[in-house]
């Protein structure tokens, strides 16, 4: 039975992100009717990123490739090692990925990035990976050389991420509440009215795509 992983790094779990996620996963459901397909929510976890003690690099050891922290997240490291799919789903804040999906990535990548000749990645599988970005800022102000580093690193060790992006998203229930002067509410409406709904198909789409060419 093939694996999905959809991991969720935002910490809404019906906001824009997780939207764009499920429609992911609406999309491979529809193609593999018999695909287990989880979505992980990082917020509900306790956990930090690499602490650099190596133990992943030291030789003969039972580590070796492996994070050696023991803590809630390591289950779901050890679930999308072996996935057949796996996505990757985030808000972009302060221009960069969320700071929990940073350090889901770095727990997970970093172990399989050997310091062999090469660099030779030593992942268990090399799965077909989707990135998942939603933004509160048009299209030209993405900051695609900042993801595009740690998609680099995706790619090395596993396969290179097809990439998805939902922009200028709608972020409050009720703009009047906040402090909002640099954006106007109507023109975030319209966006969300018309766009958003062409984005979560892109996404839904991708998600037959990759569901279809599972190997």
């Amino acid at each position: 039975m093939n694996s999905v992983i959809i991991i969720n790094g935002s910490p809404r779990k019906d906001g824009n992100t997780a939207k764009m996620c499920r429609a992911f996963a609406e999309g491979v459901k529809l193609q593999l009717q018999d695909a287990t397909v989880e979505t992980v929510n990082l917020y509900d976890f306790d956990f930090k990123g690499c602490r650099s003690c190596f133990a992943c690099k030291l030789k003969g050891s039972k580590n070796y490739g492996h994070c050696s922290v023991k803590d809630s997240i390591m289950p779901i490291l050890e679930k999308a090692a072996q996935a057949d799919i796996l996505v990757f789903g985030s808000p972009i804040f302060l221009m960069d990925i969320s700071a929990q999906m940073k350090a889901f990535l770095e727990r997970l990548i970093f172990p399989f990035a050997t310091y062999e000749a090469g660099y030779r990645t030593i992942a268990p599988k090399r799965c077909n990976v989707a990135t998942i970005y939603t933004m509160n800022v048009p299209k030209e102000m993405f900051p695609e050389t900042i993801v595009a580093n740690i998609e680099s690193f995706i790619g090395h060790v596993f396969n290179q991420p097809k990439r998805i992006c939902a922009f200028n998203t709608y972020q409050f229930s009720d703009y009047s509440k906040y402090a909002v002067e640099v954006f106007d509410e109507e023109s975030k409406r319209k966006y969300r009215d018309c766009i958003f709904p062409v984005e979560l198909e892109a996404a839904f789409n991708m998600g037959m795509k990759m569901a279809e060419n599972i190997e």
